[in-house]
């Protein structure tokens, strides 16, 4: 198992100082990685990592300050929830605090999440601190099975995590308290197969109302585009643009030169928008006049 092989090279002092996670997103590198991490915080603490069952303990000193947001040895970096890129002054704000003096003994350990959401200024600022880091610093580094600069991985030790459809399934049914497969249309199932995707789509459904047995792929894409769900929200958001590539992948066949056309224009536009951070309603609203409604 992964988490064992990090924790042994961690008690014998030869884990690499700059690893990279990669895999589909939702597979679980983010919980990984925080698992790590308590582990190696709470060495010394009471309520340590219990690494016979993987369990972190809520009563355990660091991960309650990771909570709060204010563990001295624990920097996380994400995409913030405006934002479609991670910005060069989060980079920039990790550096000054790592050049500052360290508060205990203990180990420094930054999570970056989304790694391939840097742009090409952030990766060029985080370059610079990978290859000369402090003594004592360990950065994790997740990506989701997307393209990165290839400075960048050549500096970290590479692992890739793999979940079998099954297993995915078997997680997220454990931990939703539910047969997920009895939960969701058959027109939308097969495009979920990593457990956080499959509980993300979950959640998302209860919080809004949205029975998705009897709701079928057309209508679920259309109440997301309506209601202006994907607004300031980065998952909702990634969530319609896979719903509409799963929407073509189901109605295009090579037949049906028409549709086939239409498909390319829009997954090309989809991308430019990822790419270029472009307007999504524009897109939405003539995805939805020119295919759901014409």
């Amino acid at each position: 198992m992964e988490f064992f092989n990090f924790i042994d090279l961690y008690k014998n002092k030869k884990l690499p100082n700059k690893i990279l996670l990669s895999g589909e997103k939702g597979i679980g590198k983010s919980t990984l990685a925080y698992h790590i991490i308590n582990c190696i915080l709470s060495f010394d603490e009471d309520h340590s990592y219990d690494e016979k069952s993987f369990k972190i303990d809520p009563e355990n000193k660091s991960y309650k300050l990771i909570l709060n947001k204010s563990n001295p040895n624990f920097i996380s970096i994400d995409v913030n929830e405006d934002k479609k890129n991670i910005d060069i002054n989060q980079i920039r704000n990790l550096v000054l605090t790592l050049n500052k003096s360290s508060f205990n003994t203990k180990p420094r350990l930054v999570l970056i999440d989304n790694i391939e959401l840097l742009n090409i200024n952030s990766v060029n600022a985080l370059l610079k601190i990978l290859e000369e880091p402090n003594d004592n610093i360990y950065f994790i580094l997740i990506n989701n099975h997307n393209k990165i600069l290839p400075t960048l991985r050549s500096r970290c030790l590479n692992y890739n995590l793999h979940l079998k459809s099954e297993e995915s399934f078997d997680i997220a049914s454990k931990i939703f308290g539910e047969n997920v497969k009895d939960l969701i249309h058959d027109q939308m199932i097969n495009n979920y197969n990593t457990p956080g995707s499959i509980l993300n789509l979950l959640y998302f459904a209860n919080t809004n109302n949205v029975d998705l047995i009897k709701i079928n792929l057309e209508d679920f894409i259309k109440k997301i585009i309506d209601e202006k769900k994907y607004k300031k929200d980065q998952f909702v958001n990634q969530l319609l643009y896979s719903l509409i590539e799963l929407y073509f992948r189901q109605k295009v066949s090579i037949k049906n030169i028409k549709l086939l056309k239409i498909q390319n224009y829009f997954l090309k536009k989809i991308n430019n928008t990822k790419v270029f951070n472009l307007d999504d309603e524009t897109l939405l609203m003539e995805f939805e006049e020119r295919v759901l409604n014409g």
